[in-house]
């Protein structure tokens, strides 16, 4: 059996989680939501997923505090992390890559951008 890669998917807006969520769920891949940092930390307990997706911009804990939660744990500090933000400016980029994360996504993403980034992480799909 082909292991279904799980994608967690972290994002204050409803919306882009429905939205994400559905396009990742069409393509074969098991999705997990978390609605912020803290939130994706309570889920990280039980489930260590093949890729994060998470924005940057969120209550309690946001994806910079996420990231170097991930990175510091060696449960999961393999696990690849891409941020996807309307913030686009290059400190907040080269912030991100200095803290570990993978990959930098503005929003809205290109769909087909993003599938071919999890793609390359999980092998799935190719």
């Amino acid at each position: 059996t082909v292991q279904q890669p799980t994608v967690l998917i972290v994002d204050d807006s409803l919306t882009v989680r429905k939205i994400t969520g559905r396009l990742l769920e069409r393509e074969g891949y098991r999705v997990m939501t978390a609605k912020d940092g803290a939130d994706a930390l309570e889920k990280l307990l039980e489930t260590v997923p093949d890729v994060i997706l998470s924005d940057i911009e969120m209550p309690r804990m946001d994806g910079f505090d996420l990231v170097r939660n991930i990175r510091a744990d060696d449960r999961l500090k393999n696990v690849p992390v891409v941020m996807i933000t309307s913030r686009l400016a290059d400190k907040h980029r080269q912030y991100a890559e200095k803290i570990g994360a993978n990959h930098y996504l503005g929003k809205p993403y290109e769909e087909d951008e993003l599938l071919a980034l999890l793609r390359g992480y999980t092998g799935h799909g190719t």
